[in-house]
């Protein structure tokens, strides 16, 4: 499969030498093994003086370190004094209590440390607990648009954009020449999610429920709902449940990297709110796979490509409400705060003006955006900046 230089190399190689323990984190097949490839290619190429001891879990010569005394013994042997000793671990979740020996390194303060590991295995939620040490968490988002432009060499962006939206980020799928072909395989990792990862660290029995759920969730993605409405409509369909485990199996699909949940903030009050929320998908094609691309609506789609890449980008995303009125997304990153309204299509003069609406109403001086197919340059409608979605994804 082809390489392409990502941009969290570069995060990788501003944390070189830093005493935190580097976790690479993400939903399946997002790249964190490649990503860990081309760093170690990188400390090879450019990192005087430096010994590399690595481990991939993947591969059978390794199983004889799955046990944590194993796997102390074989870093500490191998370890080089007057040297730069980097650990780079690789599905570290397959040794068992690995997290004594990652401890263990830590506490010895020789050793430049980087693992990655399941989803499941490795939660934001659960890194404080597992580690005694400081941790930073590098999360790996599927392909962006900008991403996929380079991995195939594309020269027309407009040309470009259609095929992303049906092929998505997931660059595993890329090597099959047929959609039918690259959804089975983004079905399949989503099955593995679903059935490997999170059934496998919950216990979970009720399979059904969890599918069920699913599907819910990525037919509603961009729909405000609760707990209680998710049960209530369930149940409706004959899944028997209830708010409170419907509220725990988001949380596992969540922390398992599959859906990002986006709270609601009241613009004018400057308060976030509870209880409604908004579901998105971490790559949109995995509501293909799994429920089929008929009638699609663009609209939704392209919300959720905008809301994964505001993340990519680091922001912290949320629902804007204002006097009834909703705002697509309210993004913040330190003092930077921008409202956004994302559509298919505005060239009808009365959709335009329903998506101006809301955003003329507030106020202060943060820029307001609407991000839609145009197909041409940037321009601003009273003094709202419009951007076409292919331009933007590409900025």
């Amino acid at each position: 499969m082809k390489l392409i230089k990502r941009s969290y190399l570069q995060e990788l190689i501003d944390v070189i030498g830093t005493p935190d323990i580097k976790i690479i984190t993400g939903v399946r097949r997002s790249g964190k093994s490649k990503l860990l490839e081309m760093f170690k290619q990188y400390v090879e190429e450019n990192i005087k003086n430096s010994n590399i001891i690595s481990i991939n879990f993947n591969l059978i010569k390794f199983d004889k370190l799955r046990k944590y005394h194993a796997l102390n013994d074989y870093i500490e042997e191998r370890y080089i004094n007057g040297k730069k000793n980097f650990v780079l671990i690789d599905e570290v979740q397959m040794c068992t209590e690995f997290e004594r020996t990652i401890n263990s390194l830590h506490a010895e303060e020789k050793y430049d440390i980087y693992i990655t590991g399941s989803n499941a295995f490795l939660l934001s939620s659960d890194l404080a607990t597992l580690f005694t040490g400081r941790t930073y968490e590098i999360e790996i988002f599927p392909f962006s648009f900008k991403e996929y432009i380079e991995y195939f060499n594309y020269k027309d962006i407009d040309e470009t954009f259609p095929k992303y939206v049906m092929e998505g980020g997931m660059s595993g799928s890329y090597v099959y020449n047929e959609n039918k072909k690259k959804y089975n395989y983004i079905n399949d990792v989503y099955s593995a999610l679903i059935v490997r990862d999170i059934e496998q660290k919950y216990n979970i029995q009720n399979i059904g429920l969890m599918d069920n759920l699913t599907e819910f969730l990525m037919d509603n993605i961009s729909n405000l709902t609760s707990y209680r409405n998710i049960a209530n409509k369930l149940n409706e369909n004959n899944t028997n449940t209830n708010d409170k485990t419907i509220a725990s199996y988001i949380k596992y699909l969540c922390d398992a990297f599959a859906f990002y949940k986006i709270r609601r903030y009241d613009i004018k009050g400057k308060k976030y709110l509870s209880t409604i929320d908004k579901y998105y998908l971490v790559d949109h094609t995995f509501k293909y796979a799994r429920l089929g691309t008929k009638n699609i609506d663009y609209g939704r789609t392209y919300e959720n490509i905008v809301a994964i890449e505001l993340l990519r980008r680091g922001y912290e995303v949320y629902v804007g409400t204002l006097y009834n009125k909703e705002i697509d997304f309210v993004a913040m990153k330190r003092n930077e705060k921008v409202y956004i309204q994302v559509a298919d299509n505005i060239d009808n003069d009365k959709t335009l003006k329903r998506e101006v609406a809301p955003l003329l109403q507030i106020k202060d001086a943060y820029p307001k955006v609407i991000i839609a197919r145009t197909r041409h340059d940037n321009y601003q409608y009273e003094g709202i900046q419009i951007y076409d979605i292919a331009n933007w994804l590409n900025s």
